[in-house]
This record gives C-alpha cells, structure tokens and sequence, in this order.
C-alpha cells in the first residue's frame, strides 16, 4: 500500500461530524479579553469642531517597513465616520498620569465629539489629525485601507509622523486602569 494513501486514508474513516459547541456570546468574549492587559491609547480623527476620538487597547504596529498602524474601530462608534471622512488618525499612546484623558475619550460623563479634547493639551501633526502633548507617543497616520469585518473596521494606517515622549504607560485590564511598576 502506498504510503500517501494509508495516511489519507486515516483521515476519511470517520463520518461523523464534529459536535460544535453553542455559539459564544459577546460578552463571554468580552469576558475573556479582560483577562489580557493592554496599552491604552486614544485615536483622534476630524479637525476643529468635528474632533472626535476613542479609548482603545486594540491599537497596534503591523509592520515597520513600510511604517504601518492597525486599528479596530466599532463601525457603530462616532469615530468611525470620521476616520472614513477625513482618512486619517492618530494613535496616542497615553501615558500614567493621563487616565483621565482615557475616560473622556472612553464617553466617562457623557462627553462626546470636540468635548473630549477638554483638558488636555493638543497639537495637529501632518495629518491633520490631533496629538497629545506629554503622550508616550503620537503616531499620525493616513488611512492606507479600511477592512469591515462584522461589528468593527480593520484600519490600516501609513505612518507620517511620530512624536516621542517618555515615561510609563497607563495599562487597562479587567475593567481597570493601572500603572506599570517596573
């Protein structure tokens, strides 16, 4: 018997389907990826009074060479159409001291749109886009492709400008905000 045949031939034997467990929930995945701490950073997009901008963890370099970010961003979010409008953001990679700039860009108190930039300081880099002054980093980004997947757009961001900063980074798990304690 030929030896690639015996080896198929292992595969097919079973007709029987593979029981699929029921479907999971939103929030049992929500649940899941508390468990991973993450960065926090917040994406900015718009100009002057159409700012608006996002908390998020899911914020992330895809590739160095070229110099590309990667952002998933709920297409029901007020960030979303203006990322598709203006082609642009920046991901903010916040600091310790700027968890406060966290929850008003996570809605904390209601604030929506141009509201969330209040107390904080803000530059424009080449996009157009707002950066944080006193961020870790602020990464400008053009929008090189967008991929909607189900609940969320896959953004994907050439990189034109980066500002440095130093420091530690504000962390998110489990619901919570925290610090690094090297």
């Amino acid at each position: 018997m030929n030896i690639a045949l015996a080896a198929s031939s292992a595969f097919t034997t079973s007709s029987h389907a593979i029981d699929r467990p029921n479907p999971i929930t939103p929030s049992e995945l929500k649940s899941a990826m508390r468990n991973l701490s993450g960065g926090v950073s917040v994406i900015t997009a718009g100009i002057g009074d159409d700012r608006t901008g996002a908390t998020v963890t899911s914020a992330t370099a895809l590739s160095v060479d070229p110099p590309t970010m990667i952002v998933n961003i709920n297409r029901t979010s007020s960030t979303w159409p203006v990322i598709e409008r203006y082609q642009h953001f920046c991901v903010n990679i916040l600091a310790s001291q700027q968890q406060h700039v966290a929850e008003r860009f996570a809605g904390f108190g209601g604030l929506k749109g141009a509201a969330r930039y209040g107390g904080a300081d803000w530059r424009t880099l080449v996009s157009g886009a707002s950066a944080l002054n006193g961020a870790l980093a602020a990464i400008d980004c053009e929008v090189e492709e967008i991929i909607e997947r189900h609940s969320h757009a896959i953004i994907l961001g050439r990189v034109l400008a980066i500002a440095a900063g130093s420091g530690e980074p504000v962390l998110y798990h489990s619901g919570r905000y925290g610090s690094f304690l090297p």
